[in-house]
């Protein structure tokens, strides 16, 4: 360990992304990437010729990007307010934050609350773990509780135990997915009953970044709650995580603190003028949402079929699949096993908390999964 180095650091684990395809070993040079809750479309070739052409003739790399992202965020209140059937005039720029994917504006959210000592977060694993991982790198507490291991709900009682128990500091930020990954499921009447009871001191993040695929959003509460805030990304339905666009949905004295503590012009001028062709073509883009939750449902129906596997409803563009404890012990070595055998022969999965997070891909990647993970399961021994 250097020596001007945090001590603390050596102890914490980085984000681990998926390899790329060039990358050594047993992987094959082409593989379906199903690890990363991506979509498995690109965007449509017209729309590629529109940024390029856009990218020659418009913007000058020699200047800064739009700092302020006046334009995009107002593109972006309108989707806002017309994907959740709100008033046009509901939400404006002014409740609207851009940030460089969403990790950004979960390490500024943290930054503005939690640094030096002034609070600590909750979340319930498992969850995405960059909450936690942002948390630990900043030297904020991270307090986790539990989730039900048969439908996935939070452990409400053990939540609100650590809300009233934690102290020196308090907790101050409570993130929730919703849908969550990376088990897929929806917040429940009773987990919202819950987030709603919380005190005005503490801010709830509810993390959108699959609201395309679901379809449920509560951003219409917004309004009567002020310590409520909610996350979204461009990097899912939208096709642009290579673009890294991500943003929030506040109240207004919430925007303007992150605006406070966020980067100068963190977003390229690229990526802004992606997000507005995406929003300007969102009709054409989100056409693919309806192809993905059909395939979806082709996959849940067909893992349910093996009596072996355990799998959950999903309203997400992931299923989260696990294995019924009655047939494979350990199970641990089994999902190591079944993991490896399906990257060997050319399919990226996510093992993470004792099952395997599969996206959901083309209609030939879903297949060649399916029959992928039925010759791993047929060399495994139970």
């Amino acid at each position: 360990m250097l020596p001007f180095i945090r001590s603390d650091l050596a102890q914490f684990t980085a984000y681990k992304p998926h390899p790329s395809s060039d990358t050594g070993g047993s992987v094959p040079a082409q593989f379906d990437r199903l690890d990363t809750n991506e979509s498995p479309y690109d965007l449509p070739a017209e729309l590629k010729e529109k940024l390029a052409w856009t990218y020659q003739q418009v913007i000058e790399t020699n200047r800064y990007p739009d700092g302020g992202h006046e334009t995009l965020k107002d593109a972006i209140a309108e989707y806002v307010n017309e994907s959740a059937n709100l008033s046009p005039s509901l939400f404006t720029a002014g409740n609207i934050s851009v940030g460089n994917g969403s990790d950004e504006l979960i390490r500024s959210l943290l930054i503005a609350t939690c640094l030096g000592g002034e609070g600590s977060i909750l979340i319930a694993n498992p969850t995405f773990s960059m909450y936690g991982i942002l948390a630990q790198t900043l030297g904020i507490p991270v307090v986790a509780v539990a989730r039900n291991e048969t439908n996935f709900e939070i452990d409400l009682k053990a939540a609100q135990s650590a809300i009233e128990q934690t102290q020196n500091p308090s907790i101050r930020v409570v993130f929730v997915v919703h849908p969550n990954s990376p088990t897929a499921n929806p917040l429940t009447a009773a987990e919202l009953v819950w987030l709603r009871s919380l005190p005005e001191e503490i801010l709830v993040v509810i993390d959108e970044a699959y609201f395309e695929f679901s379809q449920t959003t509560v951003v219409g509460e917004l309004a009567q709650r002020p310590n409520w805030l909610i996350l979204r990304t461009f990097s899912k339905a939208f096709r642009l995580a290579a673009l890294r666009v991500g943003y929030c949905v506040a109240h207004p004295e919430a925007i303007a603190i992150l605006e406070k503590v966020r980067l100068p012009y963190n977003l390229p001028s690229f990526s802004i003028t992606a997000g507005l062709v995406a929003l300007q073509y969102r009709t054409l883009l989100l056409k693919s949402v309806a192809q993905t939750l059909s395939e979806r449902a082709k996959l849940i129906e067909a893992f349910s079929q093996d009596p072996r596997l355990q799998i959950a409803e999903s309203a997400a563009n992931f299923i989260y699949l696990r294995l019924k404890p009655n047939y494979f012990h350990p199970q641990d070595s089994v999902l190591k096993s079944l993991h490896q055998e399906l990257r060997n022969s050319g399919t990226l999965v996510r093992q993470i908390s004792g099952g395997l997070r599969i996206t959901v891909g083309t209609t030939q990647e879903n297949i060649r999964t399916l029959n992928r993970l039925q010759a791993a399961l047929a060399n495994v021994e139970f």
